[in-house]
C-alpha cells in the first residue's frame, strides 16, 4: 500500500512523520550499503599491498575511483533533472554499486581488484544526486541538517558494522580477505531489498517537500560558488582511507586485523558528528563548517607521525570531518538551489569535489613516497584554507526574497 504523501490529505505533522519515516527507510537502505562497500573500502589498501601495489598506485587508484565516483555525478545529476526518473536511476546505480563488491573475492590481480573498485564508485556515481534529491524533499519537513545528519548517522551504523565484520572474519580465518569480501552479498541484496520496498511506498516523495517561495530556477548564487571552492579545498587535503590502511601496515602502527576497528571507530565518530553538526547547521548555518575544518584538519599530523594511541584520535577527527562532508555539505546544497534544479547541482557540486578530491589523492600518494612531512603540510594548509571561506558563506535565515 502506497503512502499518502499530498499535502491536502492531511495535517502538516502527518507530513512530518511521513517525511520522518521515509528518512528511516532511505537510512536502512543506506546502513545495508554501508555493511557491504565500507566493509570493503577497509581492507582495499592492504588487499591492494598484498595484490603488489604500491603506494603511489594506492593513492592515484584511491584518487581515481573518487574522481570517477564524483565527475560522472555531473552527467548523472542532469539526467535525473531532465528525465524526472529519479527513482530508476537511484534502483540502477545502488545495483552497480553493491553488486561490484563480491567479485573482489574473485579479483587475482591488483588491477582486477582496481576495475572492481572503480566500478563500484560507477554505480555511486549513477545514484547519488537522484538519491539526494528525493531525500531532500522529505528533509525540508525536518531541517535539512539535522534530516541529512539523520540519514547519515544510519548510514554509519553500517559502516562501523561491516568494517567490524571484515575485522572479524579476518581474524577467524586467519588472514582470509576472499572470504570477507564474499560475505558482503549478503547486505548487499538486503539492500535492494529495502530500496524496492522504499519505491513501492513512496512513489512521488517530492509531495513531502514544503515549498519555499523566492528559489529562482535558473543559474547558480555566489554563496553556491563560494561554498563549492571552500569544499574542493577540504576534499584536496583530506587523506582517503586506503592510503591511511596502507601506511598503517607499512610501518606496522596497526595489526592487520586492527585496520579495519580503526575505521570502525572514524565512522561511529561520523555518525554522531554528523547529527550534532546537523543540529548545529540549522541553527547557526554554514559557518559551522569553518569548525569542522579546523577540527578535521589535525587528523594527519596524528595519523602519520602518531603510534597507536595518536593515531586512533587521529582517525576520530578523520570521522569529524568525514561526518560533515557527509551530512551538512549535502544539506546546504538543498538550502541553496530549488528542487527543479537539484539534481544538477548536486551533480555539479560533486564534480568539484570529486575532481579536488582526486587531485589530492593522487598529490598525497605521490607525497607519501617522497616525504612525510609534506604530505601532511600539505593536508592541514588545504583544510585550514577553506575556513576564510566557510566564514564568508551564511545562510539566510528564512525564504529568499524575490527579485524584481
Amino acid at each position: 500500500m502506497e503512502a499518502e504523501l499530498k499535502p491536502e490529505s492531511g495535517a502538516n505533522g502527518g507530513r512530518r512523520r511521513a517525511a520522518l519515516q521515509f528518512v528511516v527507510l532511505l537510512g536502512v537502505v543506506s546502513l545495508l550499503a554501508d555493511v557491504t562497500y565500507e566493509g570493503a573500502r577497509s581492507l582495499t589498501g592492504p588487499y591492494l599491498a598484498l595484490l603488489g601495489a604500491s603506494a603511489t598506485s594506492v593513492g592515484v587508484v584511491s584518487g581515481l575511483g573518487e574522481f570517477i565516483g564524483y565527475a560522472l555525478r555531473l552527467v548523472s545529476g542532469w539526467l535525473a533533472d531532465r528525465t524526472r526518473r529519479y527513482w530508476p536511476i537511484t534502483i540502477a546505480g545502488y545495483a552497480l554499486n553493491l553488486l561490484a563488491v563480491p567479485l573482489l573475492a574473485l579479483a587475482g590481480k591488483w588491477e582486477i581488484a582496481v576495475f572492481l573498485l572503480i566500478l563500484e564508485r560507477l554505480g555511486k556515481a549513477v545514484r547519488v544526486p537522484a538519491r539526494d534529491v528525493i531525500l531532500s524533499h522529505a528533509t525540508s519537513q525536518l531541517g535539512r541538517g539535522w534530516g541529512f545528519g539523520l540519514h547519515e548517522a544510519l548510514d554509519q551504523i553500517g559502516a562501523v558494522t561491516g568494517p567490524t565484520l571484515m575485522a572479524g572474519v579476518l581474524f577467524y580465518r586467519q588472514g582470509d580477505y576472499r572470504t570477507g569480501f564474499a560475505i558482503l552479498l549478503v547486505p548487499a541484496l538486503l539492500a535492494l531489498g529495502v530500496l524496492v520496498a522504499a519505491r513501492l511506498r513512496y512513489p512521488s516523495p517530492a509531495e513531502l517537500e514544503s515549498k519555499r517561495p523566492g528559489l529562482e530556477a535558473t543559474g547558480y548564487t555566489r554563496t553556491y560558488w563560494i561554498y563549492l571552492a571552500a569544499v574542493a579545498l577540504v576534499a584536496a587535503g583530506f587523506a582517503d582511507f586506503p592510503l591511511i590502511a596502507f601506511h598503517f601496515k607499512q610501518h606496522k602502527i596497526v595489526a592487520d586485523d586492527m585496520i579495519p576497528l580503526f575505521y570502525a571507530v572514524a565512522m561511529a565518530v561520523d555518525a554522531v558528528a554528523a547529527l550534532v553538526f546537523g543540529r548545529l547547521f540549522d541553527k547557526f548555518g554554514l559557518g559551522v563548517l569553518a569548525v569542522v575544518a579546523l577540527l578535521s584538519s589535525a587528523f594527519a599530523p596524528l595519523v602519520f607521525f602518531g603510534g597507536f594511541g595518536l593515531a586512533l584520535a587521529g582517525m576520530a577527527l578523520w570521522g569529524v570531518g568525514m561526518g560533515a562532508q557527509e551530512s551538512i555539505m549535502r544539506a546546504a546544497v538543498a538550502e541553496m538551489i530549488p528542487a527543479e534544479r537539484r539534481g544538477a547541482a548536486y551533480g555539479l557540486f560533486n564534480f568539484g569535489y570529486g575532481t579536488a578530491w582526486f587531485l589530492g589523492s593522487a598529490l598525497l600518494g605521490v607525497l607519501y613516497d617522497i616525504s612525510l612531512p609534506a604530505l601532511v603540510a600539505f593536508s592541514v594548509l588545504m583544510q585550514l584554507a577553506a575556513i576564510p571561506l566557510f566564514l564568508m558563506v551564511r545562510r539566510p535565515s528564512g525564504p529568499p526574497a524575490r527579485k524584481e
